[in-house]
């Protein structure tokens, strides 16, 4: 049997659950190396890529020489020092953050120095939007320094992954090419969905028995959601007095409350502390959290009646995290689209440029 030979090889870095990885994989990459240090995110990052290629831990500790030879980076590298929910804590605990927070601001370094070494033809690298106004900018025109100096044209843009599934959620994409390779691509080249946009109906379990029970996220004849995913009198009447307190202050705190028909707000890591940012209505006047399942679905690593759904095999907890801190999917295939003519050099390829809003 002869294997197809890859149009291009790339590299995984700070690779999460790997959703990067599913938009280069997409356009016929291979991943010939991956990097993440959380042990319940490398155990999901193996349940759903086969590899011939070990997942290796923390990239502080591994000798750029010791990386295979690739044509495009891919990182995602820690957002916690520049989020605007991970400023205030570091802040709170009189903390240092961004580039100053030895353990995750430096990690961007790593990516510099394997650039440096291995000079791919591409990168593309993801983070918060708060990447942009941390420190006033300057954390921002440091990386772009960096990244030029390394000999590469840079473009970026805040996309919201709202085109593509129900949720706001806006991340920075920074994307470079080597100045020797031909090429005039833009973040203006990733094409947006056209006609309606998705709603969270379109990840909810139906729970009308058009949907086969999978356990625990659903039980019996009807697939109905496990109760163990509403929220307890308690946590739900919290949830209210502390939404009321903020909002007598003047203050936008509060939980996220949502029919089938509306748009969920940023899935984030702390996910499995309340659900409070993403809240379902039920009939019993009692919310509900997402099921891990439904995650999956709203960051698109699978669709309602796959064939092929996403393999979860942590716990919910685990889960939550994973999803909260991952690319969503069809974002970066959307990227990974764009780039592809470039990155193979068919140019005759090259998409129609469309604004991103």
């Amino acid at each position: 049997m002869t294997v197809a030979r890859p149009a291009f090889k790339f590299i995984d870095l700070f690779a999460g659950i790997g959703g990067l990885r599913v938009g280069f994989e997409s356009i016929g990459g291979q991943c010939v190396f991956t990097s993440e240090w959380n042990k319940f995110s490398q155990q999901t990052y193996r349940a759903n890529f086969e590899d011939d290629h070990e997942i290796n831990g923390d990239i502080t500790k591994i000798d750029e020489a010791d990386i295979p030879g690739h044509d495009v980076l891919l990182a995602g590298f820690p957002c916690q020092p520049f989020s605007i929910a991970g400023v205030s804590k570091k802040n709170s605990l009189g903390r240092a953050h961004g580039f100053a927070d030895e353990t995750q601001g430096t990690l961007f370094f790593d990516v510099v120095r394997i650039l440096r070494h291995h000079q791919p033809k591409a990168f593309l690298l993801e983070n918060v939007k708060n990447l942009l106004s941390h420190d006033k900018g300057n954390t921002f025109r440091v990386i772009q320094h960096a990244l030029d100096e390394l000999g590469y044209d840079v473009d970026h843009k805040v996309i919201d992954a709202r085109h593509w599934v129900p949720q706001h959620r806006e991340r920075i994409f920074i994307v470079g090419f080597r100045r020797d390779v031909p090429t005039r691509f833009s973040l203006d080249d990733v094409i947006i969905p056209e006609g309606t946009r998705p709603t969270l109906k379109d990840i909810l379990h139906p729970e009308d028995g058009t949907e086969t029970a999978e356990e625990p996220f659903t039980t019996g004849k009807r697939a109905q959601v496990a109760s163990k995913y509403t929220l307890t009198p308690n946590l739900w009447k919290y949830l209210q007095n502390y939404a009321a307190k903020h909002k007598a202050a003047g203050n936008g705190f509060g939980f996220g409350l949502n029919g089938p028909d509306g748009i969920a707000r940023t899935l984030s890591a702390r996910y499995f502390k309340d659900g409070s940012e993403i809240l379902i209505r039920q009939g019993n006047g009692i919310p509900r959290r997402l099921t891990p399942r439904e995650c999956a679905r709203l960051m698109g690593f699978d669709r309602r009646g796959s064939n092929q759904p996403w393999k979860i095999v942590v716990s919910d907890t685990q889960a939550y995290r994973q999803f909260g801190n991952a690319v969503a999917a069809p974002v970066a295939i959307a990227i990974a689209e764009a780039m592809a003519p470039w990155i193979t050099n068919t140019v005759a390829l090259q998409p129609r440029r469309r604004k991103i809003a």
